[in-house]
Parts: C-alpha cells; structure tokens; sequence
C-alpha cells in the first residue's frame, strides 16, 4: 500500500515559557507550588486573620476538643490551637528563610570569588569550609543557646552559617569548572570587569544548583528549626510548629490531636519543597528545550474507499516537499562501484529519529532514512551542520542522547534486526562487530585511566583474552596506527598526548575487535590539517587491508572524494541524492548537492607578487 501524505501546517508564534509556567504543567510541580504558595500566604498574613490572640491563656479552655469557638481544639494552656498555628506558621517560615539567606549569601558568594580568583582566598574559605563542616551543629546550636539565650533568630541565623559550606563546595566546583573556558577569556578580552563576568556569565552556570539546593536546605531548616523548639531549646513564648509539637507530645494521651496540626504543616511543608526540588531539577536541566515552530502534520493513506490517518508529529525548519517524502535521486552503480557491490553488512530503511518533548510531542529530527553499506565498502555520509549526519550515526549505533530514540524503521546488520535486540545484545554486536571512532578525540578517553587500560579491558571483556594477550595486542596496534613508541603511549594518560595522537589511539581501539563495519564520526574535524591527512591515510590503509565497510560523516567533499566509494547527501533530516562518488561529482542533480559542490575552492590562478612602495614597505 503507497501512502499519499498530504502536510497541512499551521505555525503558531512561540513565547518563551519561564521555568513558573513549566512547572504548572506538572502535576507534582503544580501542586507543590500551590501548597508552599497557601504556606507562603498564610505567613504573611496569618496573625492579621487569626480569629483569636495566639498566646492569650484561659484556665476554662485547657485540653479544650475542637468546637465552633476553637476550630481545632486548645492547647496546654487554653491557648487557641488554629490561631497559633497561624502565627507560628510566620515565625516558622521566616526562620527558616533566616538560615537560608544566611547559607546563601555566604556560601554563594565565598565560593564565586574562591572559584574564579583561587589564589590565598580559595585556600582560607576552604580550610573554613572543611572547620565548619567537621563541627557538630547540634552541640554549636546548644552553647550558643547557653551563651546568647533562647532565640530562635540567633539560633537560625547560626545555623544558616553551618549550612554555608553546602553551598560554597556546590558553587567552588560549578565556578572551578568554567572559569577557563573559552568564553570567559572572550568576556575578558573585550575588556569586562571580572564583577560583570562573575554576575552574568559565571552566576547563570551555577544559577540553577542554586535554585534546587535552595528548595532542599529550605525544607532542612525548617526540619531543624522544629527540633530545636520541639526538644524544648526555642522561647516557649514564641509560638512556633516545633513548640506546638513539643506541648502536642506532652499531653499525647490526654489529647492526641494536637500532635497531628503541627506534624502535618511540618511534613507537607518538607515534602512540597522536595518535590518542588526535583520538579525543578527536571525542568532546569532538560536536555533539549523547545523552542521550534510546530507544524501539523497529517498523513492519510488511501485504498479504495478507506482512509487512515497517523500519528502527527512535529518538525520545524522543512519544506513541504521534505515531509512528504520524495524519494532521494538515485545513480546507478559506475565500473568502480559495481567491483564494491559485495554482500550488505548494514542496511537501514526508513530510519527515523525522534527527541521526546512536553505533552507527549516528539520532535523528528531524522524523517526516513535508508542506507545500504556493502562488505569492504567506504559510504560517505555528507551535509552540512544540523543535517542529520550524527544523528543516523547515533540511532544505527543506538548511541542516541538522553530524550532522543528510533521512533520508526529497521536497522539490519547482517540480517539481524538491531532495533528489537535489547540493550544487552545490542551491546554485544556493537562492541565487537560494529566499531565507532568519534569527532573528538580528547572527550571520549576517560582521564582517570591510562591508554593502555582503556584499550585492553575492551579486549579482554569482548574477545576474551588474557591480560598478556590483550596487551600484546593493544601495543600492536598502537605501532600500527603510526604512534612512534607505543610503550610510552601505552603507559600514559589522555592529557600526555596531543589530538591526533589520541585519535590514533580511538582507530586502534575502533579495529581492535576485528570489526566487519565502523562508523566514523567525523574523524578528523578535531584535527590541524597535517594531521587529518595522516589520519586519512591511516584509515584508508586499515579499511583495504582488513576489508572492512565504513560509513564516513562528514561534512567535507574531498574527504569523500580521497576515500569513499558511494555517497549519500543530507539535507534536514533527508537524503536527497545518494550513488557513486564519481557520479555525484560529476553529474549532480539535486540543488542542495549542488550548492554543496559548488562550495569547493576552485583551482585559480595564483595572486601576484605582493607589491612595494618607495619606503620598501610591502602592501
């Protein structure tokens, strides 16, 4: 049955959405929200609205039960229960935010100037950080209560400076990590104060820990805070949730009710922070963010009188003509190619790749892919940045991005099916029969661990061999992907070598299982050019004398003329032309391979001479 797909878009404007109005579309984040925002509410104006004066005592009223003139009961003391729940509502939550604003302010501020100056400050913060730490705080919260009184203010405020460290070591380590990247020397560079890189390029890196540890330490403080008043440290004169808990448990058998108002503000309390934690969690650290224009996309089959209709999907940035799928230009095999037209090893039919958003969307950024890679064939993969290159790569491999899966079509590699093994069986082919070889070299060598180590645990895990023999192998290889002394390298970790070492060092890992295919991801981008052109010859070299087929992406025309036997061009998720290299360069018919083409540097005659005036000056 041929499919007739009709597109039908309709682009609606995109508003930013703020991290409040994603939140509300949870529902755990929702309703998080509003019981901290009726907490919130009930701080500020609880005492104004409180029907009775929360510390007025009456001897007729002790223990009184729940009535019309007490809503929830009396206290110890006569006092009325739902109007001291109200007042200590303020106090509790105002002391609470005492300690946060205290560890904020503190730790925040100690670990962005310890972070990005380092030097004598880094050290003392840190030695007092590591003092603070090792520092029992219920012993620190019990003498200064002995020397300063029983105020909750100065207790709070006390412990906002025990929890200061909490926040010092998360913003040292997220400062510590950025400060010498590139765009900070840029900030530096076009002459910015190092006040104005902290505030707006060094502060929105840790701006998000912040906001989460801020929901966590909240609901510590207040967890903490009732302790203190509950074991009887806080002025009993200060109506409190951890006071009212502290008289609720003194009086549990006469009247067990009074435990349940003060536990129940106290734990819902806690546990809407934390979960408004990890709602905010969720949301400030998504993957992908979703900022495109939706288009809907409906697709009808017909047969005969009936009609269907599919799933509707979104995609941003394609031209009608794209989503509906017409087929890529095809070019018949040339003498060249028909020589390579060896039995498939990997063939791959209406690939299509998806990344999962809000409301159940799934954004397609791969719409239908087929490839076929032949034994002993190189098949070039080529488009430009955001074509889709990678992403074909990552969903064969199953490699594919936090949020992002094979939605639709199969993935054979010599006939098995690999887009219904399970992850474990996957693996297993992956690692042994299918290799990969990344982009960047230095990002995919762990540097906790040598070169040699990382080459020979995969040997001995795959194939099987012995410590010796994986060895053995390892240095083998190292000698014959063109590292002078293999030994050295063997023995030294990632940050020893230079890039093109290490993407040596990633080609004899890629080969070192013997596989029948590798996918390589752009090898050689990382790469001066000196250097790229002896990684070419060395892939080149290890693909002849192996025989093994090769997908190359790349973005790179005469990386695909010096090495590739076929290949495919992509344009927005879509191959649009695929065939012989020779016929592509020759006879090129989509506009997109074209222009591709045409972006070559041409031949030309060579500049002049470059000219002298009077003084002798060249200009």
């Amino acid at each position: 049955m041929t499919a007739i797909e009709t597109p039908l878009t309709v682009p609606t404007p995109q508003v930013r959405v703020n991290l409040l109005r994603r939140l509300l579309k949870r529902p755990i984040g929702a309703a998080s929200l509003v019981f901290l925002a009726i907490i919130g509410v009930v701080a500020i104006f609880g005492p104004l609205i409180a029907p009775q004066d929360p510390n007025l005592a009456s001897l007729q009223q002790v223990l009184a039960p729940p009535s019309a003139d007490h809503l929830l009961g009396a206290d110890s003391a006569g006092r009325d229960v739902f109007s001291r729940l109200l007042a200590a509502t303020q106090i509790s939550v105002a002391a609470a935010l005492l300690a946060l604003v205290v560890a904020i302010v503190i730790g925040v501020l100690a670990g962005l100037i310890a972070g990005y100056y380092q030097g004598w400050f880094d050290s003392v913060s840190s030695w007092f950080t590591g003092l603070i730490m090792a520092l029992p705080g219920i012993v620190v919260l019990l003498a200064a209560r002995a020397v300063l009184g029983p105020s909750v203010w100065i207790s709070m405020a006390i412990f906002g400076i025990l929890l200061s460290p909490s926040y010092f070591r998360l913003v040292y380590a997220a400062v510590t990590a950025v400060r010498s990247e590139l765009y900070v020397d840029a900030a530096r560079v076009s002459g910015l104060s190092d006040p104005r890189i902290i505030g707006k390029h060094i502060l929105s890196v840790v701006r998000a820990p912040i906001i989460i540890q801020s929901a966590i330490i909240a609901g510590i403080a207040i967890a903490i805070q009732s302790g203190l008043e509950f074991l009887g440290l806080g002025d009993l004169s200060v109506p409190t949730w951890g006071s009212m808990l502290n008289d609720g448990f003194t009086n549990i058998y006469k009247a067990p009710i009074l435990m349940v108002w003060p536990s129940l503000a106290i734990a819902l309390t806690c546990i809407a922070l934390t979960l408004l934690a990890n709602a905010m969690r969720d949301e400030l650290e998504r993957t992908v963010s979703v900022r495109r224009r939706r288009r809907k996309i409906v697709t009808t089959s017909k047969t005969g009188s009936n009609t269907i209709v599919t799933q509707s999907i979104s995609t941003s940035g394609i031209s009608e003509d794209e989503i509906v799928g017409v087929p890529p230009i095809r070019h018949d095999d040339d003498a060249r190619a028909a020589v390579r037209a060896e039995e498939l090893v990997l063939s791959v039919r209406d690939l299509r790749v998806g990344y999962d958003q809000e409301g159940g969307r799934v954004t397609e950024v791969v719409h239908g892919v087929d490839l076929d890679i032949r034994k002993g064939e190189v098949h070039g993969l080529i488009g430009e940045s955001g074509s889709g290159k990678t992403q074909t790569a990552w969903g064969v491999l199953g490699l594919l991005p936090r949020g992002g899966r094979v939605t639709d079509g199969t993935i054979r590699y010599e006939g098995t099916r690999l887009d219904t093994l399970g992850e474990r069986e996957y693996t297993a082919i992956r690692g042994k029969r299918i290799g990969y070889i990344p982009q960047e070299p230095m990002s995919n060598l762990d540097p906790a661990f040598t070169i040699g180590s990382q080459l020979v645990e995969p040997l001995r895990v795959t194939l099987g061999l012995s410590r010796k023999e994986a060895t053995d192998k390892a240095l083998a290889l190292l000698e014959r992907v063109g590292i002078p002394n293999p030994k050295r390298t063997f023995a030294a970790f990632p940050h020893e070598v230079s890039g093109g070492m290490a993407q040596r060092v990633l080609i004899a890992g890629a080969v070192s299982t013997d596989p029948d295919i590798i996918i390589a991801d752009e090898p050689t981008t990382a790469l001066d050019v000196t250097v790229q052109a002896e990684v070419l010859d060395l892939l080149r070299d290890l693909q002849a004398e192996r025989h093994m087929a090769m997908l190359l992406v790349t973005h790179n025309f005469g990386v695909v003329a010096d090495l590739c036997d076929r290949v495919s061009v992509m344009q927005n998720g879509l191959i649009v032309e695929t065939g012989p290299v020779r016929s592509i360069f020759n006879h090129a018919q989509h506009p997109y391979t074209q222009s591709l083409l045409g972006a070559i540097l041409d031949e030309g005659p060579a500049r002049p001479a470059l000219a002298t005036n009077l003084t002798g000056e060249t200009r």
